[in-house]
Formats: structure tokens, sequence, C-alpha cells
């Protein structure tokens, strides 16, 4: 199967600055680490099998949710290319 049937891609751009974040959905699981690190947590993150992001237009960028994610589910990609 390709990979990426169950990578979980979220697009947000602002002004020049096109953000992705990327959570695996095989290595992820749901602890809801990346929700609670988040200091927008309660807008950007949902969590149920797995996490999602819901509204990434409240993203600050810290990278928390990356640091956090303990099996490294999470990759944010900054200045990712427009597709």
């Amino acid at each position: 199967l390709n990979h990426f049937l169950f990578i979980t891609i979220t697009d947000f751009i602002h002004s020049d600055i096109i953000l992705k974040i990327e959570v695996d959905e095989d290595k992820c699981t749901a602890c809801g680490n990346c929700k609670e690190i988040c200091p927008k947590g309660g807008y950007i993150w949902t969590i149920d099998t797995v996490a999602h992001v819901s509204n990434l237009s409240y993203c600050h960028v810290c990278t928390l949710c990356a640091m956090k994610c303990g099996p490294d589910a999470i990759k944010i990609i900054r200045n990712a290319p427009d597709e």
C-alpha cells in the first residue's frame, strides 16, 4: 500500500509561509500529548483513534506538538512547496 494513505496532511497558508502538519497514523497512539502541550490545543487538535489537526489557523508554529510526540508521529513542514 502507498504509505501516504495513512498520513493526515493539513495545510495552512499565511502570507508567504506555507505550513503543513503531517500526522503519521501508523505511529500515532492518540495519547493527546500534542493537544496538551499546544498553547492553542483546544482549537487546533482533535483526538480520537489518532490525532487530527482541526484548525491550523490558530497555530503559532512553536513545534511543541512535534517535540512532545513520543512516537515521533508529527512532522511540521515550514515553507513547503505550494502543491
